[in-house]
């Protein structure tokens, strides 16, 4: 299966042929532009088009037994097509691209706040980082460094390296606890500003362009979740007064 969204974040919509459908339901295809739920980011959610203009509603998009198999997950009730029919994909594109703001803007947080990441969660209104941190800092101050970086409107693209690349460079990695998958020779890199001066860290999942298109966004809360760990909450909008 060709994971179209791994080069193209914008595809909102694309053609594709049923290769199986599962005992659950779940349809699998030669190609896709629904992204599976991985890294912290949800799957797309949107519908499939027949030819005959029945549609097939998608309620999530999984991966299964490994990130190369993208499962699409039927509403319930749904038509279930036939191996080797030709689908039109369409994604919630409102949704996608809230997402692609809000991952980026998490990457913006681990470039304002350089500690070691132990968890992380993107949804649509309220994103979560947990970083390895034992020092109090304040969140008026991380959101004026992240709309600093905004602001500046710094290009957002990827690149490939190799295995070998990452293991020269063990700091790429910000994860304290989660690897980059490997056994693939390669591994993609999510840069930002010009020869990626700003951050660049391996990622899988969908980001806009440029980082003034993340829009205006606030750190809405601040937990301690145990001596050594703090979650930072990412909000879209002006901070409250």
């Amino acid at each position: 299966m060709k994971a179209l969204f791994v080069e193209d974040a914008y595809l909102s919509t694309a053609e594709a042929l049923v290769t199986s459908v599962r005992e659950d339901g779940g349809i699998m295809l030669d190609r896709t532009c629904f992204y599976a739920t991985s890294g912290g980011q949800p799957g797309d959610t949107g519908f499939l088009e027949r030819d005959n203009g029945e549609t097939i509603a998608i309620a999530g998009t999984v991966t299964g037994a490994s990130k190369s198999e993208i499962i699409h997950v039927p509403a319930p009730d749904q038509p279930s097509p036939e191996v080797g029919e030709k689908l039109v994909l369409h994604i919630d594109w409102e949704r996608r691209h809230r997402l692609m703001r809000m991952h980026t803007a998490c990457h913006l947080l681990s470039v304002v706040c350089p500690f070691p990441i132990t968890g992380a969660s993107v949804s649509e209104t309220d994103s979560r980082i947990d970083f390895d941190m034992s020092e109090t800092i304040d969140k008026a101050e991380v959101t004026a460094k992240m709309m600093d970086l905004i602001r500046a409107n710094h290009p957002i693209y990827t690149k490939w390296i190799t295995e070998e690349d990452l293991d020269a460079n063990p700091d790429l990695v910000k994860s304290k606890n989660v690897r980059p998958p490997r056994g693939q020779g390669e591994i993609r890199l999510v840069c930002i500003g010009e020869d990626a001066a700003v951050d660049s860290q391996p990622c899988g999942g969908t980001h806009v362009t440029e980082t003034a298109e993340v829009g205006e966004i606030h750190i809405g809360k601040i937990e301690k979740k145990g001596k050594e760990n703090r979650r930072f909450r990412i909000r879209f909008g002006p901070a409250p007064d």
